[in-house]
Formats: C-alpha cells, structure tokens, sequence
C-alpha cells in the first residue's frame, strides 16, 4: 500500500516537473515568436512600392542617420563647387553664387560681399579667367551639434598664359533644417563659414 502511494507520489512529481518544463518552453516560443514578428513588422516598414508603368516596385528605404556623413560631405562639396567655380562672365558667376548661398547662412554672402567689394569678380572677367576647384577632402565631426566640419581644396585659376593653384582650406558648421527643397536638396544649412587658407601653391605656364 505504501509503494502504491510513493509510485502515486512519484508520478504526480514527473507530472508537475513535465507540466513545468511544458509551460517554460511555451513562454520561450511565445518569445520568439514576438521577436520574430518585430523583426519582420520592422522589415516591412523599411519597404516602399513605387508605381511604375503599372508595375509594383520595390524600393528600399534607409536610416538617414547611416548616411549622415556621406550628404554632409555632399552638401559642403556642393557648396564650394557652386562658391568657387566661376567663369568670365557676370551672370554666370551670380547664378553659381546664387546656388551656393541657397546652402548657407549670411556668413557665406559676407564673404561673396567682401569678393565683390574688392573687385575679385570683375578681376576674374576683365583677365578672361577660369576658376575651378576640386574637394580633396572634408574632415567632420558628427559626435556635436551643429556639426562641424573642415574642408580641404584645391583650386586652379586657368588664363591664356598660365595656371595658377591654390589651396584653399575653410571651416564652419552645419545646421540640420529638416526640411527639403530643390534648392537644397540635402536640407543642411551651413553657419558661421569662414576661409582659413587660400594661398598659391603652384604656378605653371
């Protein structure tokens, strides 16, 4: 009688231990389950379809913040291209100068003002000279806002007779306006510019 009620007792044991083990690896699947189903939902929502000719695409979208530094250096490349690239014509060099201050704040027009003042632009027209410029790189510090940044450069002033360049170094920092535009397709804004170097380096005939 007693061994029945200890294979009673004993039996009841392995029950409760399977009953137990039964409810801990429904938890884990029920866990899994939800994370799996996070996954996708987030998955999902990084999906966009665009409609073309009657067809479902698929496009990708992507955090901005994984791409932060590739349009900040973007934007200030842009931008030095726009200031500094000029030719020897007068509107020409206003519709560049136009863009590059769609980009910036007034210290950007202080410095194209004080250009202007000291009668570089009419330099560039009256010599028939061409100015180019090509970012060698932009340092940036992305870890403070407004970001930080430090761009290298070089330009190359062509005339008939010559080539000069010149190395151009400026700083400054850059604003983050949220909003888009066909002016600034980036939505940056840059602030406080200044040119630290801009000095000949070279000179060939």
């Amino acid at each position: 009688m007693f061994n029945h009620f200890r294979n009673i007792e004993t039996a009841f044991s392995h029950i409760k231990k399977f009953s137990l083990l039964w409810v801990v690896s429904c938890a884990l699947v029920a866990c899994y389950a939800v994370y799996q189903s996070y996954r996708a939902a987030e998955r999902a929502q990084n999906r966009i379809y665009v409609l073309a000719n009657g067809k479902a695409l698929e496009a990708t979208a992507f955090n901005r913040k994984a791409y932060l530094e590739v349009e900040l250096r973007d934007h200030v490349k842009t931008f030095h291209q726009y200031f500094f690239s000029l030719s020897p014509d007068d509107q020409a060099i206003k519709a560049n100068v136009s863009k590059a201050l769609y980009l910036a704040d007034e210290s950007a027009k202080k410095q194209y003002d004080n250009l202007q003042e000291s009668g570089y632009y009419n330099n560039i027209i009256s010599a028939n000279v061409s100015q180019e410029i090509e970012v060698d790189s932009t340092k940036l510090d992305i870890d403070q806002y407004p970001y930080t940044f430090t761009c290298y450069a070089t330009q190359k002033l062509v005339r008939t007779s010559s080539t000069l360049t010149r190395k151009l170094v400026s700083q400054g920092k850059i604003r983050n306006l949220k909003t888009q535009t066909d002016n600034n397709p980036h939505g940056f804004l840059i602030q406080h510019w200044e040119i630290i170097v801009n000095q000949d380096i070279a000179s060939k005939p």
